[in-house]
């Protein structure tokens, strides 16, 4: 039986309007959304940055940087930043209220900044002036043991939930 809509006007529904169960968050998600939003509105700005002036017009960067990579401009590495690294840990963050799979999208994006920023230094070497770099590095890290520790946090299956088996 589910609980009666008349009793509960304002809680969340899914779409056929069954009553869901309020969900609270523990201190690794509530960690991973903060760390997703903020990964989320900087590379988002950055993206639209790197897009809206890919020779350097809008961020100081030097093309020259890109010499030897299959790379002519900025737009592309702006659109990478922006698609993945910018809407993915919003989407992730979003997750996190209602989908088991959010600890593990928070893995996948701290996975994804880690790689992002070894391509970036293996193309365009690491620079310390801003020491932006070193802090997304840690950001990437921290997101990534973040993930871990709140996929560690989940209950594993209980026995009241019923295991189906197959029989041949």
């Amino acid at each position: 039986m589910g609980i009666s809509a008349g009793r509960h006007p304002k809680a969340a529904r899914d779409v056929g309007g069954t009553l869901l169960a309020a969900t609270r968050l523990d201190r690794w998600a509530v960690t991973a959304i903060a760390l997703e939003i903020f990964l989320g509105i900087g590379a988002i700005g950055g993206g639209l940055a790197l897009m809206a002036g890919p020779h350097g017009e809008v961020l100081p960067l030097p093309v020259s940087a890109l010499d030897g990579s299959p790379l002519s401009d900025y737009f592309l590495p702006g659109a990478i930043l922006f698609t993945i690294l910018g809407t993915g840990p919003l989407g992730a963050a979003i997750l996190a209220w209602r989908r088991p799979v959010a600890p593990m999208l928070t893995v996948a994006m701290g996975g994804a900044l880690l790689v992002w920023l070894v391509v970036q230094i293996a193309i365009i070497g690491y620079s310390n002036d801003p020491p932006l770099q070193a802090g997304y590095f840690v950001l990437g890290v921290v997101l990534t043991a973040v993930g871990v520790k709140w996929v560690r946090a989940l209950p594993l299956e209980t026995a009241s939930q019923p295991h189906r088996t197959t029989h041949r």
